[in-house]
Formats: C-alpha cells, sequence, structure tokens
C-alpha cells in the first residue's frame, strides 16, 4: 500500500481486496456493532474508532501478513488478557492478528468491550 492521505476508512480498505479487504471490513462491522456510536475517523493514516470528541478506542490496520489492533495497553488490560495474547506478537500499543490464522473475533470482541470499560471508567 502507497502512501497516501486517507480521508475515509473506506479510502483505506480500498486499497486492500480478498482477503485482507475481508478481515479489515470484519473487523470494522465486529467494533461498530459492539459500540455502534463509535466515532470512524482516519488517525495516522489508519483506521480509528473514538469513543466521545476525543477519546480513541481502537486502532486498526492491515499488512500484508497480519491486520494490526493498537491502542495504548494499560497494564491492567496485558494483565487481563495475558493468557488470550500467547501466540500473538504483541506489544505495548500493537497486537498482530497473522493474516494466515482465523480472525479471533470472540477475543476482539472482548478487547473492544474492556477498551469501553476502560475508557468510561468501569473497572475501577
Amino acid at each position: 500500500m502507497a502512501k497516501t492521505n486517507f480521508k475515509t476508512i473506506d479510502e483505506y480498505n480500498g486499497t486492500f481486496t480478498g482477503e485482507v479487504l475481508e478481515r479489515l471490513d470484519i473487523i470494522r462491522k465486529t467494533i461498530l456493532d459492539l459500540v455502534p456510536d463509535a466515532e470512524e475517523s482516519i488517525s495516522y493514516q489508519i483506521p480509528a474508532m473514538k469513543v466521545g470528541k476525543k477519546t480513541y478506542l481502537i486502532h486498526y490496520c492491515a499488512f500484508p501478513n497480519h491486520i494490526s489492533l493498537s491502542s495504548p495497553w494499560t497494564e491492567r488490560f496485558l494483565k487481563e488478557f495475558e493468557e488470550d495474547l500467547k501466540g500473538y506478537k504483541l506489544s505495548k500499543s500493537v497486537i498482530q492478528f497473522p493474516n494466515d490464522r482465523t480472525l479471533p473475533l470472540k477475543l476482539i470482541q472482548n478487547i473492544i468491550l474492556y477498551r469501553l470499560k476502560e475508557i468510561k471508567g468501569g473497572l475501577g
């Protein structure tokens, strides 16, 4: 994918085809099904979902070998999902889901719901 100035998620997704595009669409739909009022945007030239005016719920993007979910993962988040994330490449801000493996939809749903609770202060 060549660098460009994406204005919408549709523009970003339009640079992909086949299974990668399908995976991006699945993630987008999963997020919007769980958080229907999430605001779609482009941030750092990748798809992002916001809750409220300024708070990012999650970013996601595609690469030739994986799909990434990104957020500034808290220590609490990393501890909560430690077992579930074994076997995935992980950093303090990115989780990589390899394209040669089934997308773990239940895990992605749980991540989105957890992030929503973090944002709304429901984990105290």
